[in-house]
């Protein structure tokens, strides 16, 4: 489950997963990103970015692992949203994902999923991010899965 949802996207999280799910507009995504630990800045001050270019503007960087690359789940990548009338609340689901044979170097110490209208031509600044999960992570060479909560990586109630 989310550690905080990013101010600029509250309430919207789940409208912007169905987007993706719905393939509207054409080619949205799902962009999942790991924070590099040095120097990430606090959960307060992060919150307060309003895209993907303001959030690595800082002394927070993104990873730069060989082997990392940032993730981009698309209508067919396996989106879940669940509505819950019996416990009021909106799930947000994905499968779990995997980068193969990360490096050492940057120790990882969030993941950061964001929206991103446009993939094909789409840059930092129109990535809005919508959640951050702690994911403390030493890459050693070996594969790195994150594993996505049994209720989701988001919900809202």
């Amino acid at each position: 489950m989310a550690d905080f949802v990013f101010n600029i996207a509250k309430g919207r999280v789940t409208e912007l997963a169905n987007r993706v799910n719905n393939n509207d507009p054409t080619n949205a995504v799902l962009v999942i990103a790991a924070l590099d630990a040095s120097g990430v800045e606090s959960d307060a001050t992060l919150k307060d970015k309003d895209d993907f270019s303001a959030l690595v503007s800082g002394a927070t960087n993104e990873a730069t692992n060989t082997g990392y690359a940032r993730k981009s789940i698309d209508q067919s990548g396996g989106i879940t949203v669940t509505t819950d009338d019996t416990n009021d609340r909106v799930d947000v689901d994905i499968p779990d994902q995997t980068w193969t044979a990360v490096s050492a170097g940057s120790n990882w110490s969030d993941l950061v999923f964001g929206y991103d209208s446009d993939s094909t031509g789409g840059t930092d600044s129109g990535i809005v991010p919508l959640t951050q999960h702690d994911f403390s992570v030493t890459p050693d060479g070996s594969d790195i899965t994150v594993q996505i909560a049994t209720a989701g990586f988001f919900r809202a109630s």
